[in-house]
């Protein structure tokens, strides 16, 4: 608890030398020091944020096929009769639908607005130009 009949008159370390505030100011700036040298942590080495993307979705679809094959190998042994190709087509029904729903989402994004903006007179050109090569050592002849 904080006595009220004491006053603070200054700030602490007010009543330091000059020696000593030098002393202490490169203490406090040696302790603030931070190396920001990236340093390789454990585990998987550090890539792109593409490349870490692109990483995980490998590794989530190898692990899907392996439970999808998984799945039908089991269900072929245990049943004795069951056809490999009706399997197939039953486990890989779902992963193309699930490929075709994405490529449709994918192009149902709307193309992006581009905003050219210039500061000054523009000049835009217009021509069409034709061009004709011909012979055995090409020669090209431009016609506006």
């Amino acid at each position: 608890m904080h006595n009220k009949s004491t006053s603070h008159t200054g700030a602490a370390g007010a009543g330091l030398s000059e020696l000593q505030a030098e002393t202490e100011a490169r203490r406090i700036i040696a302790d603030a020091y931070r190396d920001t040298a990236p340093v390789a942590q454990p585990g998987r080495p550090p890539m792109s944020q593409g490349a870490t993307d692109a990483s995980v979705l490998l590794l989530a679809g190898g692990a899907t096929t392996v439970m999808v094959g998984g799945t039908a190998g089991v269900l072929m042994y245990v049943s004795q009769f069951a056809d490999p190709i009706v399997c197939s087509l039953v486990f890989g029904a779902p992963s193309f639908l699930v490929l075709a729903l994405a490529r449709l989402a994918r192009r149902a994004k709307p193309a992006p607005d581009i905003h050219h903006h210039y500061a000054g007179p523009v000049h835009q050109d217009r021509r069409t130009v034709h061009s004709r090569t011909s012979g055995v050592w090409a020669k090209t002849h431009n016609q506006p």
